[in-house]
């Protein structure tokens, strides 16, 4: 009987209690206040219609193109065709390149292509010596140029403290695709580099390292060496309105489980430092 009466009692208790309540997100995500994109280069093995399908699987929505796609010869009407299809999968194809140019005529090349797009910026590479030149058609086209840092592997402009020698004054129009990676290949710190550079910044390429030096390798993000909670943090600070494109260099046949595997890493760590 006793026992009859403690089962009884339990089962009340239970009947009573309040169902346990499921810990919810509440109010907007950590990774709302980015826009999270993927550099064209990490497709460089597919076409744009796998690329664009790959994207909408991840519901990325931003992606900087890549020439071998939209060649640098490519009519208006071609582009504007491109950009339909783009738009048909939700992705904005935000901004070219990079491109490179080692001669003046290659600069023309690269203002014309970017002027038939009909885009404000683009992202180039220029030789050092033609640093008066792409001022002046800067300021000729209101075209700016976000000039992509290449860290240790003798690039031009391995860093945005190079951009920031050769150039000067960012009211010039020509600021800095900064590359984190690479960064810290360079053995930079960013977080100080992304504070005192912020008015050079239009674009940023995200991506984790193997090891911090010039033999780092691109690694799915979470598993190398950099930690991206204080960079999250830093681009709140600054109020960065741009892309944080992954530019995710491993794997090139076979690079989407990766890039999968990084940009829920990513907006994760947006999340948790929200």
């Amino acid at each position: 009987m006793k026992r009859l009466f403690h089962i009884l009692t339990l089962a009340a208790f239970v009947m009573l209690a309040k169902p346990a309540q499921a810990q919810l997100i509440e109010g907007p995500r950590g990774y709302e206040d980015f826009k999270i994109g993927v550099a064209g280069y990490t497709y460089r093995s597919y076409d744009i219609d796998q690329t664009l399908a790959f994207l909408k699987s991840m519901e990325v929505h931003y992606m900087s193109v890549k020439d071998w796609w939209l060649p640098l010869d490519s009519t208006k009407e071609q582009m504007d065709a491109f950009k339909v299809k783009c738009r048909e999968y939700d992705v904005e194809p935000y901004i070219l390149g990079p491109i490179y140019m080692r001669s003046e005529a290659e600069v023309d090349r690269a203002f014309a292509y970017a002027e038939r797009y009909g885009s404000d910026v683009f992202i180039g590479v220029p030789n050092y010596e033609l640093t008066d030149y792409v001022i002046k058609k800067v300021k000729d086209t209101g075209i700016k140029v976000a000039i992509h840092t290449h860290g240790p592997d003798g690039a031009p402009f391995p860093n945005i403290q190079k951009v920031a020698e050769i150039y000067k004054d960012p009211s010039l129009g020509i600021g800095c695709c900064m590359d984190l990676g690479h960064s810290v290949r360079m053995g930079e710190d960013i977080v100080k580099d992304i504070k005192k550079y912020k008015a050079w910044i239009y674009d940023i390429h995200i991506k984790d390292e193997s090891e911090a030096s010039k033999a780092g390798k691109t690694w799915e993000m979470g598993r190398g060496v950099m930690d991206f909670r204080p960079i999250m943090k830093v681009l709140r600070q600054i109020k960065y309105k741009g892309v944080v494109s992954l530019e995710f260099e491993k794997n090139g046949n076979n690079p989407h489980p990766g890039v999968a595997e990084s940009i829920g890493y990513l907006r994760g760590v947006a999340d948790a430092t929200k």
